[in-house]
């Protein structure tokens, strides 16, 4: 089996900023044609108009995911410029602060529609792709389709309501998932990772002092990761070297899970 997603089409989300950026340029570097998607039309040509990335080998759209209109123009695009998909992460994922005892406030369905919906739909209508274009592939993986989560989905913080909520039925939809999928031979799994040394931490670490402290204390490992090491894990998921890996979530935290959930932060 090799680690090689050499001449492979992905599609990666959430991929003008943070660890969808890091992943879909990691992609590039591995050989791969992506399509690199996000809301944010400014910041997608920003970050890969002045980036070191072959122009032939990627496409940026800009879109809003939550509208069924744009995924069917995304997969379509996908598949005019690079005629296939192969694989799918779902990188799009956004984090909010809850009131849980404010229905106004908790951003539960916000976040549902956000961190799920759009990679449930996303996810369907890919695979729905990945069946069509493998109707003579008698043998072999069809496609791999990543989910990213969050170690919140396994801890409970009252301020993280939506977002853990939100994370809980991404896992799930994960598992259901690979085993409607895996019949017609396309893996779904997850990565679920704690504090990544995004642009959004960087600045709230520079408005909070003692926040890096904080994590660092919590974080057996001793350090915060780099976007590059969610990228590698997200790499091994999609490549053949896990042909026989589906419904799982890997948690790349340091070991922060292992740590009483009472005394450690969850993002």
């Amino acid at each position: 089996m090799t680690f090689s997603i050499a001449g492979k089409t992905a599609i990666v989300t959430g991929a003008a900023n943070g660890v969808g950026l890091a992943i879909g340029r990691h992609f590039v570097a591995e050989g791969a044609n992506v399509v690199f998607a996000d809301m944010d039309e400014d910041r997608l040509e920003a970050e890969l108009g002045s980036a070191d990335v072959e122009p032939e080998r990627y496409r940026t759209f800009a879109c809003d995911l939550r509208q069924k209109l744009s995924i069917n123009n995304l997969l379509s695009m996908t598949v005019d410029s690079f005629e296939r998909v192969d694989i799918l992460v779902n990188a799009s994922r956004q984090m909010v602060s809850s009131d849980p005892l404010n229905p106004k406030e908790d951003h539960v369905e916000t976040l549902l529609n956000q961190n799920l919906m759009t990679a449930l739909r996303l996810t369907q209508a890919t695979a729905k792709r990945m069946i069509k274009q493998a109707e003579d592939q008698e043998e072999g993986p069809v496609g791999s389709i990543i989910n990213l989560s969050s170690i919140a989905a396994r801890r409970a913080h009252a301020d993280l309501l939506g977002y853990s909520i939100s994370t809980a039925a991404l896992d799930q939809m994960t598992r259901s998932m690979a085993v409607a999928l895996a019949p017609h031979r396309i893996r779904v799994n997850a990565v679920a990772f704690g504090s990544v040394m995004s642009s959004s931490l960087k600045h709230q670490l520079k408005e909070h002092d003692d926040y890096r402290s904080e994590i660092i204390d919590h974080t057996p490992l001793g350090r915060i990761a780099g976007p590059g090491e969610v990228s590698d894990a997200v790499q091994y998921l999609a490549a053949d070297a896990s042909n026989f890996v589906t419904g799982q979530i890997i948690t790349v935290d340091g070991g922060r899970t292992l740590i009483d959930p009472v005394e450690a932060p969850a993002h």
